[in-house]
């Protein structure tokens, strides 16, 4: 297993629920949170705590630089039938590892005199999450 740079890294967005995902432009960072919910089933006599397995709640972020070219980012966050995004670690040395699925998306714009104007969103899936590798 190789270690990997995440300067690589890549974000792909549909504008819909429907849409082919395709590059974005000016993003520089990308969190992927697959959190996956736990439910105390501890009973009496047990000598640990015991836990059974529920849902995943796939969610995470994505952020960079505000460039006026690209406006998918804003038509995905509304479109009433999601968006579908594609997470790339390293797409140019493993391109064929990535985390993909169907989103909710919302974003923000952060501008500053003293700073870039700077865009950053939130996404929380609409449905199932696959990795590939």
């Amino acid at each position: 297993m190789a270690r990997h740079h995440g300067k690589s890294g890549s974000v792909l967005l549909s504008t819909t629920g429907s849409g082919t995902p395709a590059a974005t432009v000016s993003l520089s960072a990308w969190t992927l949170d697959m959190d996956t919910d736990l439910v105390d089933v501890t009973c009496f006599g047990d000598t640990n705590k015991v836990f059974v397995q529920g849902l995943k709640n796939t969610q995470g972020t994505f952020s960079g630089i505000w460039d006026d070219t690209f406006d998918a980012l804003f038509v995905a966050c509304d479109s009433p039938t999601g968006c579908k995004i594609v997470l790339y670690p390293d797409i140019v040395n493993s391109s064929g590892y990535y985390w993909r699925g169907d989103s909710w998306l919302s974003a923000s714009v952060d501008a500053s005199n003293t700073d870039a104007v700077k865009v950053s969103a939130k996404f929380s899936a609409r449905g199932s999450w696959t990795r590939n590798s």
